[in-house]
């Protein structure tokens, strides 16, 4: 619960349950908390209403590349604005998150039967295709959830590389990387990493990861 003249409900993460809660009082408050000291300027405002904006009209929160290009900012610019990266920073700051504006805070499972080179497994996935449990994963998850991205080349040594870094580090840190920190540590530009994943970095790199924000 943020202390304020209204009141929020947020999530054990510090993310808005109802994104139509959301005003620039809330953004204001939580400001510090992602980082940001002295207040938020023009410019971050510009991409917090290009998100909220995109949210409101597609129901649906943009890919980090979608937002930088649109708003002509590098990695660079975005890590110097919002020290906390895209999703823990530009989002919170817009009142959205991967929970809420693009799979339901409350997510049905269900089973998914991979089969690859005669090996059958049987995964439980969330409705938007997450995998519920990090420790179930294996190469063979991640090879059939590459093909249902679309990805017809399938994974390459440079996803791989991707992939076993954001296992690692979740492992090590018990939380995700920054789409900021996955590109600096693997020397990667934005258009490398989307020209990698397709889906972008949650919905493409993180999901055939078997990880999940939140």
């Amino acid at each position: 619960m943020i202390n304020s003249h209204t009141t929020y409900k947020v999530d054990s993460r510090g993310f808005l349950l109802r994104p139509e809660d959301w005003d620039e009082e809330y953004a204001e408050m939580i400001a510090p908390e992602v980082g940001i000291v002295g207040g938020l300027t023009n410019e971050h405002w510009r991409v917090i209403r290009f998100v909220r904006a995109a949210y409101e009209r597609y129901e649906s929160v943009p890919l980090v590349i979608v937002t930088c290009v649109n708003n002509k900012l590098s990695l660079r610019d975005l890590k110097i604005l919002f020290p906390a990266g895209y999703h823990r920073g530009v989002c919170r700051l817009a009142g959205v998150s991967y929970r809420t504006g693009y799979y339901s805070f409350w997510v049905d499972s269900k089973r998914l039967t991979e089969v690859s080179e005669g090996h059958t497994a049987v995964y439980r996935v969330d409705a938007q295709g997450f995998l519920i449990d990090h420790t179930e994963w294996d190469e063979n998850f991640a090879v059939n959830k590459a093909r249902e991205l679309s990805m017809p080349d399938g994974l390459t040594d440079k996803h791989w590389k991707v992939i076993r870094y954001l296992r690692e580090s979740f492992a090590r840190m018990g939380v995700l990387p920054t789409v900021i920190a996955a590109c600096e540590d693997n020397h990667l530009e934005l258009e490398d990493l989307a020209k990698l994943f397709p889906g972008g970095y949650h919905r493409g790199a993180v999901k055939i990861a078997g990880l999940r924000f939140g």
